[in-house]
């Protein structure tokens, strides 16, 4: 694939798979879909990453989508985000309904029309325990949804189906990826929780790497390693 409209939320997996796709010459389309979701501060995130990467970026608002996606800790606030590690059951409380699935439609939709030859997501093997739209199985599936869903088909790009966080850190530590700029904490707050899945695994993975998250200073990484240890 020469362009592709990549679903861009601002999180880190989205960043690096932005600068990825940048480095090798791709002809890009960033799409970011505001659902009403709580940590709705990563819209913000992704268009200061579209504007670092001069990549146009189309922000599409649908927040009455949380109506639709409801029954999730991420759309409905009467359901507390859980906190821990993604293995545990109670994660489940943050899949928010069919979303993947929605997107991936709506990106193909964009790509048709600029004439993009396919959509990508950043899926990766640490969110096939809980969300079933980041699978193997699904990613296949849609991938054939997509080539006869038009006229024209439309090709799916999932490079890192079965990569790890820490192995996405990686790669986006060679590409030089402005961590800073990301967002992943499920929590709407002024700062990262430390404890929701995301930013547990988000830990762990600049743990494995053996660098601090600049999203954090010193004394922050110090407090949340205190409350996992606590609490987790």
């Amino acid at each position: 694939m020469k362009s592709v409209v990549l679903l861009l939320s601002g999180g880190l997996d989205s960043a690096v798979l932005l600068a990825d796709l940048k480095s090798q010459g791709l002809e890009l389309w960033a799409l970011n879909i505001d659902y009403g979701q709580r940590h709705s501060r990563e819209t913000r995130a992704a268009k200061r990453l579209a504007e670092k990467y001069s990549v146009p970026l189309f922000s599409l608002q649908l927040p009455q989508l949380r109506q639709l996606m409801g029954g999730s800790a991420l759309t409905s606030e009467s359901i507390p985000v859980p906190e821990g590690h993604y293995q545990e059951e109670v994660m489940k409380q943050t899949v928010v309904p069919n979303r993947n699935m929605v997107f991936l439609s709506l990106a193909a939709s964009y790509a048709l029309s600029v004439k993009a030859e396919g959509v990508a997501y950043a899926a990766h093997s640490g969110d096939h325990h809980i969300y079933p739209d980041c699978r193997p199985e699904f990613i296949q599936k849609v991938s054939e949804v997509l080539r006869v869903c038009d006229w024209h088909s439309v090709g799916l790009l999932t490079p890192y189906a079965q990569f790890s966080k820490g192995e996405i850190l990686k790669r986006g530590i060679e590409l030089g990826v402005p961590f800073e700029e990301t967002w992943s904490c499920y929590q709407g707050g002024a700062e990262p929780c430390g404890l929701c899945g995301t930013c547990v695994e988000r830990a762990e993975a600049f743990a494995a790497c053996g660098i601090e998250d600049p999203l954090l200073r010193s004394d922050d990484q110090l407090t949340l390693r205190e409350k996992r240890q606590g609490r987790l």
